[in-house]
């Protein structure tokens, strides 16, 4: 069963894993609770994989920066040793960070432009990525972690992307049906900008013997890291051959047809198509249900890869609308 938070508890959260480790919320985290909104953690579900310890991370918060109508949600997949410390750095931290951002670009108080959010997401993804680099006893050298982040503000979103992991609306059909709309493009060294990018900048693209179809990044003149993701936080030794930490930012204004979005990590993606997620969310009665019922059918795809370590699998869904409206 995978972690499902309830938002009917005032209390820190302490995420608990399967072997044992607790994640503490630090004190600035507490203090973003008051500042950044009210949580929505019932909207968030989270199972551990088999590699070990949970790398993934989320946040949701309602009436973020105390302006009505407005939202924030993010989920961060952690990799190398230390990405559950990084993805965490980020779920805490990422939140106060584009808050000021957006307050010191803007004087509006209940709505910002699109160019206003997409300078606070690039400044303060910028910022987070510099803030991981000067933590004492952290090497984030082959660490890192992604990061989808959505701002709801009425009937728009603002979302910024960074890595592979995935967000994705749920949008009903003239015929009643649901049918999955795809909000951020997977960023990957195999895309074609992407791994030019790369080359440019001296690092190698390319995919390993047994696994032809999963292009990673290398160094110019070693064989590692071999990241499978071309934007990151972290992975300091690959930041001077062509990962970056710069967000893809895109508006899309919302319609009387968008239900629900949902925001994952790869672990979830890697089993299940868009419309298969889409279908099970649709049929869930509430948020938390909707969470959880993908995480479960996650986990459940996953034994069909009996080979392979199954990965840790987080999911947000957030209704837009009832799901039967």
């Amino acid at each position: 069963m995978g972690i499902c938070i309830s938002s009917a508890s005032s209390q820190i959260r302490h995420e608990t894993n399967k072997v044992g480790s607790i994640i503490e919320e630090d004190d600035h985290y507490k203090s973003c609770y008051s500042v950044c909104g009210i949580q929505k953690l019932e909207s968030i579900c989270s199972k551990q994989g088999s590699k070990g310890i949970n790398q993934d991370a989320a946040f949701a918060y309602q009436e973020f920066g105390e302006v009505e109508e407005s939202d924030l949600f993010g989920v961060f997949d952690g990799h190398g040793q230390n990405g559950h410390i990084v993805s965490n750095l980020v779920k805490n931290r990422l939140p106060s960070l584009l808050l000021r951002e957006v307050t010191a670009k803007s004087s509006l108080v209940k709505r910002k432009s699109f160019n206003t959010w997409k300078e606070a997401f690039e400044t303060s993804f910028k910022v987070m990525d510099k803030e991981i680099k000067l933590q004492e006893n952290l090497d984030g050298s082959f660490s890192g972690s992604t990061a989808v982040v959505i701002v709801k503000q009425g009937d728009y979103l603002v979302i910024g992307n960074l890595g592979d992991s995935r967000a994705v609306m749920g949008r009903m059909r003239d015929d009643g049906g649901i049918k999955a709309v795809q909000l951020t493009t997977d960023l990957k060294p195999g895309l074609a900008s992407e791994g030019e990018r790369i080359r440019r900048c001296k690092g190698r693209v390319l995919a390993l013997k047994d696994e032809a179809h999963i292009q990673r990044v290398w160094l110019p003149n070693e064989d590692a890291p071999g990241l499978a993701m071309s934007r990151a936080f972290g992975d300091f030794a690959l930041k001077d051959y062509g990962i970056i930490n710069l967000p893809d930012v895109s508006f899309r204004p919302l319609t009387s047809h968008d239900r629900f979005i949902v925001l994952a990590t790869d672990g979830i993606w890697d089993v299940l198509s868009n419309d298969e997620v889409a279908s099970i969310v649709w049929a869930a009665e509430s948020e938390e249900a909707a969470a959880k019922a993908v995480v479960d059918a996650a986990a459940e795809a996953w034994k069909r890869y009996p080979s392979s370590k199954h990965d840790d699998c987080t999911v947000i869904c957030h209704f837009l609308q009832t799901p039967k409206q």
